[in-house]
């Protein structure tokens, strides 16, 4: 079993920036895709980012590109979402995942991710 364990989170302004840590208990992450998602209110929950095991190959929701940046520290086993020039449609709890699939192409789809964090609020004002 893996728990996941997501920080970070809290109340920033428009055009700031946010850190958001994933802290993985219970196994190694080092092989595994990691990804972020969020859930804003009354929305469906939708994929923000994905990396590959070793870091090699990221992806991003189109809207969050040249924004966000999601890494990776395997030896801490940590992931971060790092998230500069903040909008207020960025407000939305984000979660973090883990994905036991082989294949990258599955790295946006929500049913392919294994384990959840409780997830963290963040919140941006204008």
């Amino acid at each position: 079993q893996v728990q996941l364990v997501e920080s970070g989170g809290g109340l920033a302004q428009a055009g700031g920036s946010l850190r958001l840590d994933c802290a993985a208990s219970g196994r190694s992450i080092s092989t595994y895709i990691m990804g972020w998602f969020r859930q804003a209110p009354g929305k469906e929950r939708e994929f923000v980012a994905g990396i590959s095991w070793n870091g090699g190959t990221t992806y991003y929701l189109d809207s969050v590109k040249g924004r966000f940046t999601i890494s990776r520290d395997n030896g801490k086993n940590t992931v971060y979402l790092q998230m500069n020039s903040l909008k207020p449609e960025d407000t939305a709890v984000y979660y973090c995942a883990l994905n036991s699939q082989i294949h990258l192409a599955t790295i946006s789809l929500p049913g392919k991710y294994d384990y959840w964090g409780q997830g963290t609020q963040v919140t941006v004002s204008s």
